[in-house]
């Protein structure tokens, strides 16, 4: 990928909040071809979504699209841009640092669960626009005064962002696979003398929340952070 390819369409996402405030533009804009892209990628993942799909769902040929966005790859950003939303103000959360972050977590983990598709849509080299950002800046921010170094600071947040990317679908959340898909369970029980850890923790397990691990790491995570906290 060529540096120049990696931020395609930078400029574009700098630019929606403009076009979608407009009232005189014409029918065809970008916040509506990147809504129609959503909906595609929220109905069906990321690879149900192409130019000639979002074109289709528009009732317009594709190369009226080419028109708005250069690609798919600043499709995408713009998708990415509008579906994660207005990053939270969480100056109007009490109690500090842990919980300000807490309910940034839990935010982000419901955008995230609305649309599936983000999480594998957000990472490598990529445009990203404002609200994306924002969404770190608010994070950063609110471990502010705790003395952490910047380094530290950022460090955290995309500690806490892998652990939200990982338990972020019912699918895999909680103690899941080994406590929920009984045929896994059954498997392991028939051959206990071989996993006897394993029998027990998933008995143990049987009863835990959906949420358990994403609600147990998180609080791990914290508690390490304040620990760090706390030595400096």
């Amino acid at each position: 990928m060529t540096e120049s390819a990696k931020f395609v369409g930078t400029e574009l996402l700098w630019e929606l909040g403009d076009q979608g405030r407009a009232v005189t533009r014409p029918a065809l804009t970008v916040p509506r071809i990147a809504t129609a892209g959503i909906m595609l990628a929220d109905e069906a993942g990321m690879a149900a979504v192409s130019m000639q799909q979002v074109a289709g769902m528009l009732d317009v040929t594709k190369m009226a699209l080419y028109r708005h966005v250069t690609n798919k790859a600043e499709l995408v950003a713009v998708m990415i841009e509008i579906a994660v939303g207005a990053p939270p103000d969480l100056s109007t959360v009490p109690g500090g640092w842990r919980p300000k972050l807490t309910e940034w977590a839990r935010l982000m983990r419901e955008t995230w669960q609305r649309h599936p598709w983000l999480p594998a849509a957000t990472v490598g080299d990529r445009a990203m626009g404002p609200r994306e950002i924002g969404w770190t800046e608010a994070a950063v921010a609110a471990l502010e005064g705790t003395g952490l170094t910047g380094t530290q600071r950022m460090d955290a947040v995309f500690l806490v962002s892998g652990h939200i990317r990982n338990t972020q679908s019912a699918s895999t959340s909680g103690t899941q696979p080994w406590n929920r898909d009984k045929r896994l369970h059954g498997q392991i029980a028939a051959h206990g003398d071989r996993f006897p850890a394993l029998v027990a923790a998933t008995d143990d397990a049987a009863d835990a929340a959906p949420d358990s691990s994403w609600e147990f790491g998180l609080a791990r995570i914290f508690d390490g952070l304040e620990l760090l906290i706390e030595g400096r």
